[in-house]
């Protein structure tokens, strides 16, 4: 008869291997990913993924460990106290191969490896070209690009998800994190081709806040920024639509239903002539800078480290593009990014 010692000892080896027989990363992945976004639709949605595919590896899962992960309550889902459990032990997982692909990473310098680069929403305007002469460089470098939005940048900042993150707004007080202003970002006043503002010069702010506008959705830093530069007018604008996307704004600019402030990145592929014009208004262009990003303590693999410096390097031909749409905007974030400076030595 078998002594029960050599049963208690050998019990956690039989449960690791059954899990490694029966459970994949692929579905781990995919747990950690809906336990995250507390849903199985954006889950798949992150993965591009179909939702059944998502709930046939989750049911896999709970299968090969014998316990449900996930319940209903309502309309939500909720993970159960073996999906709280198992959640911990992915995390930690995750990040210790995580520490060993950047370790693997540095090993083969830059021939080989992966950049996770997630952006908010304005930003995809400029991020893929960039992507595209970092790639020109190093071609051999796998590339994953996110595109969301504020909230869920924070979030996926929060859960060290991707290597950076390029924001318009650096989250101080929401998240320790290391920033880096890297190239303009200014902000117009657009309005249809055919509006009769486009031939005019030095618009008043006040003849801008008797027009139908169009703004972002509440928690936008374009919505903040709008807002910001009427108020400190005494003034406010005359909301007629809120939209959730920038291209969504630019339709219905087109559509005449109003103005809107937005990026100067927005009107990159259409140009100058383009069915969108941007009017001369005092106070604007608003210049704002984009970020690279990152936790702060984060240790940044190889790959990481060389696409924050080609960044910051990238400045000068993001800027040649901003004057190229708007003749001046160079000369503007230059003095802007002065000024910055300044405070900065002072602080």
């Amino acid at each position: 008869m078998p002594k029960s010692s050599d049963n208690t000892s050998n019990t956690p080896t039989a449960t690791s291997d059954f899990l490694v027989r029966h459970a994949t990363l692929r579905q781990l992945q995919v747990f950690e990913v809906i336990f995250r976004l507390g849903s199985f639709t954006r889950a798949a949605e992150e993965l591009f993924l179909t939702q059944p595919t998502v709930s046939m590896q989750i049911k896999k899962l709970s299968d090969a460990i014998g316990l449900p992960l996930f319940e209903h309550v309502g309309r939500r889902i909720e993970p159960t106290e073996a999906g709280i459990e198992l959640y911990d032990a992915c995390r930690r997982m995750f990040e210790s191969l995580s520490n060993f692909e950047m370790k693997v990473a540095d090993m083969k310098g830059l021939k080989r490896g992966r950049l996770r680069l997630a952006v908010i929403t304005t930003a995809k305007y400029m991020a893929p070209e960039m992507l595209g002469d970092f790639s020109k460089l190093y071609s051999g470098i796998e590339l994953a690009l996110k595109v969301t939005n504020r909230d869920s940048i924070i979030e996926r900042m929060h859960n060290n998800v991707d290597d950076l993150y390029i924001m318009g707004q650096v989250p101080e007080g929401e998240l320790d994190v290391q920033s880096y202003a890297f190239a303009p970002n200014p902000l117009v006043v657009l309005a249809p081709r055919d509006h009769p503002m486009v031939s005019k010069k030095n618009i008043r702010l006040e003849e801008i806040a008797e027009e139908p506008f169009i703004v972002r959705e509440p928690g936008s830093g374009m919505r903040d920024a709008t807002f910001r530069a009427f108020d400190a007018k005494g003034l406010r604008p005359k909301v007629r639509m809120e939209l959730g996307s920038n291209e969504a704004i630019k339709h219905a600019i087109v559509g005449d239903l109003g103005l809107s402030v937005m990026s100067l990145h927005t009107i990159l592929l259409e140009g100058i002539d383009g069915p969108v014009a941007v009017l001369d208004v005092k106070g604007f262009p608003i210049m704002r800078n984009w970020y690279m990003v990152y936790p702060k303590g984060k240790e940044l693999s190889l790959i990481a480290r060389t696409f924050l410096d080609f960044a910051i390097e990238y400045e000068s031909i993001i800027c040649e593009r901003m004057e190229s749409l708007l003749p001046g905007s160079k000369e503007a974030y230059m003095e802007s990014k002065e000024r910055g400076s300044k405070k900065s030595k002072k602080a």
